[in-house]
């Protein structure tokens, strides 16, 4: 059964359009370009006011537009690896196999317990993710405002015309669908190695509308018309797919002791920048992770605890700190409950920033919000429940929901997993 939900996913992924030569993320500014100038927040105009509101878009990390960017991609290329092992595992013991574990194990987590000198795991799972949030407000009710380039005397508003404001209502959709091939190695009794390999499908729609709200009774900007009749509201749309390799997970797993109920290893992980940043396939970055596993088996049921910390080299990309702690109990001879809580907490001061407030000086002094977007510390709690079942032939068949419960960053209000796994 393992080869045909491969060959499925591969097709799955396989029948995906081809991305357009424009990139996912490229095609995010497209939401914000109105006309044709070609630029976001490029008026068509003749006269000298056509570009005064480019700064509000530059390519730094500081404007509403780079905030949403980057909070996309980091999400759609963080996807969760399966556990290293699965399935009852072995140690030699005078030269005969001593099980050291009974249930199937967790899903995401991971436990002390190495495979076996010479056994192999392989596997492979079908994840799906459709984004709803962004700090906790509804991808599909953004509101983000741009302000004008002060250009006049120091303070924005004067002249006049500088307290002009585009405000636009944005509604995003972005879905994951996550095909992964995954196996460990047992290189001694005490040694594992494993790699991932993801294969990802992202489809990206959006639509935008926009409003000028001007502060003068003849306002310069407009999006067509003229000064005397102008033109103040546009639409615009976007849609996409992208399909590929994602980035790939190499491992490292050493028991440091496993005695009949208690057990200790180390895990650590590299996860490469293979995937494509342009197209939200990868993270454009190299991240390492370490972890120390401990865990206790009480007959069929089973504990284990993993804390670690994940080094990330990407520039708007912080490390975090991580923890999950859960359990496993083997219902049945032939069925497994899984249920873990996943955490992440973030280090230091946030790379990725939201704009100031626009601050308006003239006539009168106030200010404008520039998003809808809460700034959140976007640490990370998820709790994930599945199921394994062992099929005929050592084969184990996982389902898996995890539902995150902090609403930061870019969440979705559920994801599923569903695969394959069989050791030999």
């Amino acid at each position: 059964m393992l080869r045909p939900l491969l060959v499925s996913s591969l097709l799955v992924l396989a029948a995906a359009p081809v991305a357009q030569a424009q990139g996912l993320r490229d095609r995010l500014s497209d939401l914000f370009t109105f006309g044709s100038c070609g630029q976001p927040l490029c008026l068509d105009l003749a006269n000298a006011h056509g570009n005064h509101f480019l700064p509000a878009v530059d390519a730094g990390n500081a404007t509403v537009i780079g905030f949403v960017t980057e909070a996309l991609a980091k999400s759609a290329a963080n996807i969760p690896v399966s556990a290293t092992s699965s399935g009852a595992t072995f140690s030699i013991v005078d030269g005969l196999p001593v099980r050291t574990s009974t249930s199937a194990g967790p899903v995401f987590a991971e436990r002390p317990q190495t495979l076996g000198k010479g056994r192999l795991f392989v596997g492979t799972n079908v994840t799906g993710i459709q984004y709803s949030t962004l700090n906790g407000v509804p991808l599909d009710r953004l509101q983000l405002n741009f302000a004008h380039e002060d250009v006049g005397n120091p303070g924005r508003g004067d002249p006049e015309f500088e307290n002009d404001v585009i405000r636009t209502e944005v509604a995003l959709k972005l879905d994951l669908l996550v095909a992964s091939v995954f196996a460990t190695y047992g290189l001694t009794d005490f040694i594992d190695v494993g790699v991932a390999i993801p294969l990802m499908r992202v489809s990206m729609r959006g639509a935008s509308v926009a409003q000028i709200d001007p502060f003068g009774p003849l306002p310069p900007h407009h999006f067509g018309g003229t000064d005397a009749d102008p033109v103040l509201r546009a639409t615009a749309g976007i849609s996409g797919t992208a399909s590929g390799l994602g980035d790939v997970v190499g491992r490292l797993k050493v028991n440091l002791g496993q005695g009949r109920r208690v057990g200790a290893a180390l895990l650590s992980e590299v996860r490469f920048a293979t995937g494509d940043e342009e197209d939200l396939l990868g993270s454009g970055a190299t991240s390492v992770r370490g972890m120390g596993v401990v865990g206790a088996q009480f007959g069929r049921f089973a504990l284990h605890g993993n804390a670690g910390y994940i080094v990330r080299t990407g520039e708007l990309q912080n490390d975090a700190v991580l923890a999950t702690v859960g359990f496993d109990n083997l219902m049945t001879e032939r069925a497994t409950l899984a249920f873990s809580l996943i955490s992440e907490t973030r280090v230091g001061e946030a790379k990725l920033l939201l704009p100031p407030p626009i601050a308006l000086v003239y006539p009168f002094e106030r200010t404008i919000q520039s998003t809808s977007i809460p700034d959140r510390k976007d640490d990370r709690l998820d709790a994930s429940l599945g199921m394994k079942l062992n099929l005929r032939g050592g084969t184990v068949l996982v389902i898996n929901g995890t539902v995150p419960l902090k609403k930061a960053g870019v969440q979705p209000d559920f994801f599923w997993t569903s695969g394959l796994e069989i050791s030999f």
